[in-house]
């Protein structure tokens, strides 16, 4: 299975994890020409390389309309905005821009433009939801109502696209993510002098292991705090693994540790293992209903969710629902089961898992680089080119899927 493990020993913000990423990517100049030309005006990202504590790797230059940016996680949104990882600055007005206060809706409109996959859009729409609920949540106002500063909402959008498109085109099977290191001391911001973790931060990081510790600032912000319960399959320790790249993704600021975020690429060979199979019947919502319940539970960690149709009590036509998850998913998918669709009851079912073992590898066609996915184990091998880039290729050229790998 292929893994992607993300050490967050000083924390997280969006620039980091991008750079950490960066580094495990086989092509990187393909990866900021696409960045640089994926249509947020006056954007640009620049990969330069750095140091912390002896340890060599990228820190992720973002660049707004020629100013480069002073504060790695803008976004901090409602009146207020963050400053560079790991400082204790104010998150108020204290630069000299004209803010003009962007809505959530104004957001996900700029991310619906940007020439990104699909895919990545619809995880970096994801990424801000959660923080526009943290937010609200921290401020006591209605989602709706959380405002972005213009330029803020310009690099913050920068960082949690090309984070996301950074993982689409590593797509790993699994993210594991390690405990969170989010700092310690007391951070300013327009309201007052608030804690550490910030209070967006906190609400985000709800649910996820995490520390404070001697370190004094703020280390991981809101934005890196979305990024990460968004990619996270599971948080935990460093999985048994066969490691195969390592990427360090740097902050600016120099603390007695080295302030980087560490992304590790490798196999895990998992046979075998443990799932469980959450299931309930339905019969009495709509299909609109059903279908978003089904992908917002995938959203929330299922590992896959189906349905199946049946004759329910009373000879009504129903739906059997059925969601796939890690044991440690069991509590919060329940919960969601609950919330998302009419049930009063559900049954879990424990099995036992057999897996083959994945890897991703490219391959060039006519029309360029589609990403194929391998698989072997028990005697078997296999292959098959990824549907998403298969598809795009299809769009773009106007040609079938079948011409893709043989002209006609």
């Amino acid at each position: 299975m292929n893994t992607l493990y993300l050490q967050c020993n000083m924390g997280a913000a969006g620039d980091m994890l991008t750079a950490a990423l960066y580094e495990l990517l086989p092509n990187r100049e393909e990866f900021l020409h696409t960045l640089n030309h994926m249509g947020l005006p006056g954007v640009e990202f620049h990969a330069v390389p750095a140091q912390s504590c002896g340890l060599s790797g990228t820190h992720m230059d973002v660049v707004v309309h020629g100013e480069r940016e002073e504060s790695l996680d803008h976004h901090h949104g409602h009146h207020h905005h963050e400053h560079e990882h790991g400082h204790e600055h104010e998150h108020g007005h204290e630069h000299h821009h004209h803010h003009h206060h962007t809505t959530l809706h104004d957001v996900e409109h700029l991310i619906g433009h940007l020439n990104l996959p699909a895919p990545v859009l619809e995880q970096a729409r994801a990424v801000y939801h959660r923080l526009a609920q943290a937010e609200s949540k921290a401020h006591g106002v209605e989602v709706d109502l959380v405002h972005f500063h213009e330029v803020g909402a310009l690099d913050a959008v920068a960082d949690v696209a090309a984070a996301c498109y950074a993982l689409y085109l590593l797509h790993p099977d699994e993210v594991v993510v390690s405990p969170v290191h989010v700092g310690s001391g007391m951070v300013h911001c327009a309201h007052g002098i608030v804690p550490v973790p910030a209070p967006a931060t906190a609400h985000l990081l709800e649910g996820v292991p995490c520390y404070g510790g001697d370190i004094q600032g703020e280390l991981c912000t809101p934005t890196g705090a979305a990024l990460l319960t968004t990619f996270a399959t599971r948080f935990g320790p460093m999985p048994p693994m066969v490691l195969e790249h390592t990427g360090y993704g740097m902050g600016k600021k120099e603390f007695p540790a080295a302030n980087c975020v560490r992304a590790m690429l490798g196999h895990t060979q998992e046979a075998k293992g443990e799932i469980l199979e959450l299931v309930c019947n339905l019969d009495d919502m709509t299909p609109e209903a059903l279908s978003f319940a089904c992908q917002r539970l995938l959203e929330e960690g299922a590992l896959d969710v189906y349905t199946l149709p049946g004759c329910m009590k009373k000879g009504r036509p129903g739906w059997q629902l059925a969601a796939l998850c890690d044991p440690a998913h069991k509590d919060p998918l329940i919960h969601q089961v609950f919330a998302l669709t009419s049930t009063t009851g559900l049954r879990v079912r424990t099995c036992e898992k057999h897996v083959l073992d994945y890897s991703i590898t490219t391959r060039e066609t006519p029309y360029g680089p589609v990403r194929v996915k391998k698989a072997q184990g028990y005697g078997v091998r296999r292959s098959k080119p990824e549907y998403e880039d298969m598809a795009r290729i299809a769009r773009e050229h106007k040609i079938t899927l079948k011409q893709i790998f043989h002209r006609d």
